[in-house]
C-alpha cells in the first residue's frame, strides 16, 4: 500500500481516479490546485505524486519545479498534454514518468508500480489476514463479519468497512481525511457528520459511547482509533 497525492482539478477525473487507486489498496490524497499540492507535499511523507499539468493557479511543470525544491517523491506526470515539446519540459522539469490521457487503471497501476520499484519507494503488501483481533473484537475480513465475545454484531456495509479499516491499524490514529477517502472513496472532505454519524451507530452496536468509550475513541480535531480497552 503506497500513500500517493493525487493533483487534478477536473472533479470527474479526479473521482475516478481516487476511486481506482483506492479499490487497489492506496491511501490517496487528493487536491485541485499548485498550491495545495506543494503544502501537502512540505508537510507530509509520500510515495508518489500524480499530477496534471494544467492547473488553475499554475502551471503544472512550474509547480513540479517548485516541488522538486521541497521533495524528492517521485512524480508521474498524467495530463492530455502528449506533445513532445511537453513530455521533455515536464521531464527536465523533475517527472520521473510521463502518461497521456485517456488511459486505464491497469496502465496507471503499471506506471506507477515499476516507478516505485525503481525508486525503492514500493511498500511491502501486509501479510494476508482473515481475521483481525481487537481484545473481544474479531473481524472476519472474508465473510464479512464481527463479533464481540459472543455476540454477533449487525453492522452496514459502511459501518463494516469502517470498523475493518480501524482493525487493521490498531492503536492508530486516523485522520478523518484518510477515512473519508479510503472508507468512502470520496476525494474531498465532506462533511465531518458522515463519519461522526457512522462512528455513533458503530458504538451504539460496541455496547459504548462517546463519553465512554471502550474501544472506539475520538481524538478532537484529528481523527479516530480503535484500540483495546485497557
Amino acid at each position: 500500500m503506497s500513500k500517493v497525492l493525487l493533483v487534478e482539478d477536473d472533479p470527474v477525473v479526479q473521482a475516478a481516479l481516487v476511486h481506482a487507486l483506492t479499490e487497489l489498496g492506496h491511501v490517496v490524497q487528493a487536491v485541485s490546485t499548485a498550491v495545495a499540492a506543494l503544502r501537502e507535499a512540505a508537510n507530509q511523507e509520500l510515495d508518489l505524486v500524480l499530477l496534471d499539468l494544467g492547473l488553475p493557479d499554475l502551471d503544472g511543470v512550474a509547480a513540479l519545479r517548485m516541488l522538486r525544491g521541497v521533495s524528492n517523491v517521485p512524480v508521474i506526470v498524467a495530463t492530455a498534454r502528449g506533445s513532445e515539446s511537453s513530455i521533455v519540459s515536464a521531464l527536465d522539469a523533475g517527472a520521473d514518468d510521463y502518461i497521456v490521457k485517456p488511459f486505464s487503471s491497469e496502465h496507471l497501476t503499471a506506471r506507477m508500480n515499476a516507478l516505485l520499484r525503481r525508486t525503492g519507494t514500493e511498500r511491502p503488501k501486509p501479510e494476508h489476514v482473515d481475521v483481525l483481533t481487537v481484545g473481544d473484537l474479531h473481524i472476519d475480513l472474508g465473510q464479512r463479519q464481527a463479533r464481540l465475545g459472543d455476540k454477533m454484531l449487525s453492522l452496514s456495509r459502511r459501518e463494516f468497512d469502517l470498523l475493518a479499516y480501524l482493525a487493521q491499524r490498531p492503536s492508530k490514529v486516523i485522520t478523518r481525511r484518510e477515512l473519508i477517502q479510503a472508507v468512502w472513496g470520496h476525494p474531498h472532505v465532506g462533511d465531518d457528520k458522515t463519519i461522526d454519524v457512522h462512528a455513533s451507530w458503530l458504538r451504539r452496536k460496541l455496547g459504548e459511547t462517546a463519553a465512554n468509550p471502550k474501544y472506539l475513541h475520538t481524538v478532537r480535531g484529528v481523527g479516530l482509533k480503535l484500540s483495546a480497552p485497557e
